[in-house]
């Protein structure tokens, strides 16, 4: 079989908020998880070759690996419109999810334009991560594919030509101006009955009709109102809807460096976007998705403190082990692929005033307040004011030595901080201000005499150490420092020289270093660089903050998504895609520009 040349940036995302897929230019969806977006794919030609699952629909004319005239998402939607313009006519393939009553259905529905086009339809199911061919059989004017607890339904609206190929199935018809044939695929558990048919054009109209109506909730008016919907859209579709819960991408082990081994499954939620999540969607107006995801919050960290963890599962699981597949080559031959992420095990500091800096930010913003809240955020606080000066794994997930992180330290300085201020609100809240004061002033007297490097007029990535980290851009967002503070502004100086060379921000140096364990190289980090536009932004230097913003939107694809990280020196995205993380910096440097104008000289 023929390996995908499909890079992660020719992807565009169809959803049903409980799951995603990715469809390639060249009409193939070549990544599905059915039916949660943990659940083992159907689909994954993304990360190995067609013969680990994929499905195609595009015009015979256009061969094995031809691509589409253009493509574009209908309005603000998540409803995908693929044109293909053949010698002999136009047509175009209608792609989307509808959200599901019970079932999930992937829906294609070809559309002729003008002229008439033979078309071909090329489905290959491969359940548990393209390791197992199923047993197909007819039922109904069904094609009906089961192994052992999967079962998935192929039906064509009108019915066409349909047959079994080379461990595939396959269908062949003609479409002319206005003929319009539509495929479903619907998948359930094989031990339960056909769930009810859907109409896939009235699917359709809903679908449309839902997008629009939540997309008109979006306040943002401003000049970045396209970019910021795509990516609100985007963070939606990243939602498991029955929780609340939002993943950081919808896919596992796609590389941060081409045939390196930075390479991790991200389908889970990580407690380090909490804060940064909820800043986005309550900018945006979305305060209803802002308290489910708080809501989510609460209950994934209920129990011990001790026990709390960096990540969990879309309803909160804690047990994500990981393994490898090592029958999938991986994206580009990019391996291993990984299932599980072991760094659900780490020490992790940071979270602790993540976690509580949103439940502080939630109270804020006017969201209705749980009564255990409150309790927990104390419990979090005892245990972090016992650890706090220990070392970590830090934010980066570092598979190297723990280290006294300054970005974990900072932390711990915002989860006292935020304790404070609560108490400062609400002095009929039970809790000891003075003792959170005294924590306080403790992190922040230890941070600025060992975390700082005065010679260099930066903070470090971690106490003695000579590395820099993006994520004390963070300070000042923080209120650790205010932007004006000569310690600061050297510090986006340092790391916007010594790790922006390329005009975008790398996480930390991997030249010669061994902070992470791990060989090889990454690309840039893109929320790192929306970070270094907002600190560019604080210190006052305005012009060169949208500056970058702006060159930060050229990379998103022609639909308008972001992976993890970038390649500059060729010109890639690199990383699991869409990434929430990326698309969250997006939409809160956008909602935090100044209008054109208010620059200055900068």
């Amino acid at each position: 079989m023929t390996q995908r040349t499909q890079r992660i940036e020719d992807y565009a995302l169809i959803g049903d908020l409980q799951t995603a897929a990715l469809i390639g230019l060249d009409g193939s969806v070549d990544w599905l998880c059915l039916p949660r977006f943990d659940s083992a794919a159907c689909f994954s030609a993304l990360l190995g070759d067609e013969n680990n699952g994929h499905w195609r629909i595009a015009p015979t004319e256009a061969g094995h690996s031809g691509r589409c005239s253009r493509r574009a998402y209908l309005d603000d939607s998540l409803v995908l419109e693929t044109y293909w313009e053949t010698a002999t006519g136009t047509v175009k393939v209608i792609d989307f999810m509808p959200q599901r009553d019970v079932a999930p259905d992937v829906v294609r529905i070809v559309e002729g334009v003008s002229g008439t086009v033979e078309m071909g339809s090329v489905l290959r199911l491969r359940f548990d991560y393209g390791h197992v061919v199923p047993w197909m059989r007819r039922c109904d004017g069904h094609r009906v594919a089961v192994a052992g607890p999967d079962s998935a339904w192929l039906r064509s609206e009108p019915e066409v030509k349909t047959w079994g190929q080379h461990m595939s199935t396959r269908s062949s018809f003609t479409v002319g101006k206005g003929d319009k044939v539509a495929f479903v695929l619907t998948w359930h558990a094989s031990h339960e009955p056909r769930p009810d048919l859907i109409d896939p054009f009235e699917a359709l109209d809903q679908s449309l009709a839902d997008w629009r109506e939540w997309a008109g909730r979006c306040r943002y008016t401003g000049p970045y109102r396209d970019a910021v919907m795509r990516s609100l859209i985007t963070l939606k579709a990243l939602t498991f809807a029955p929780t609340g819960g939002i993943v950081a991408a919808p896919t596992t082990s796609l590389p941060e460096e081409l045939g390196g081994v930075r390479n991790w499954d991200y389908r889970y939620c990580w407690l380090r976007d909490s804060t940064l999540t909820l800043e986005a969607l309550l900018s945006a107006g979305y305060l209803e998705e802002a308290g489910r995801w708080r809501d989510w919050l609460l209950r994934a960290v209920a129990g011990d403190p001790a026990d709390l963890q960096i990540m969990y599962g879309l309803s909160g699981e804690r047990r994500l082990p990981e393994f490898e597949l090592p029958w999938l080559k991986g994206h580009f031959e990019s391996a291993p692929v990984r299932i599980g992420n072991a760094a659900v095990e780490q020490l992790q500091l940071d979270v602790y005033g993540e976690v509580i800096d949103s439940l502080y930010l939630a109270r804020q913003a006017g969201l209705q307040s749980e009564s255990h809240a409150w309790n927990l955020q104390l419990s979090l606080l005892g245990f972090l004011e016992a650890r706090w000066r220990e070392p970590d794994e830090g934010l980066w997930e570092v598979r190297g030595p723990r280290r006294h992180f300054v970005h974990s330290k900072v932390m711990a300085w915002v989860a006292a901080d935020r304790a404070v201020r609560t108490l400062e609100a609400d002095p009929e809240l039970r809790g000891d201000a003075g003792r959170w004061r005294k924590m306080r002033d403790e992190v922040h007297q230890e941070v600025c005499e060992k975390g700082f490097d005065p010679e260099r007029n930066t903070f470090t990535q971690a106490y003695g150490s000579q590395e820099l980290d993006a994520a004390t851009l963070l300070i000042p967002r923080v209120g650790f420092l205010p932007a004006d503070d000569p310690r600061v502004i050297g510090t986006v100086d340092a790391v916007h020289a010594e790790l922006g060379g390329s005009g975008f921000v790398r996480r930390y140096s991997t030249d010669g270093t061994t902070v992470d364990g791990l060989p090889g190289d990454e690309g840039t980090f893109l929320v790192c660089s929306f970070w270094m536009a907002d600190a560019l932004r604080l210190t006052g230097r305005k012009k060169e903050a949208r500056e970058l913003f702006e060159r930060l939107l050229t990379l998103r694809n022609d639909v308008g998504l972001l992976a993890e990280e970038y390649d500059p020196s060729a010109g890639r995205q690199l990383g699991n895609f869409p990434q929430a993380f990326s698309h969250i910096g997006l939409v809160a440097t956008a909602c935090a520009m100044e209008p054109d104008g208010d620059e200055g000289a900068g």
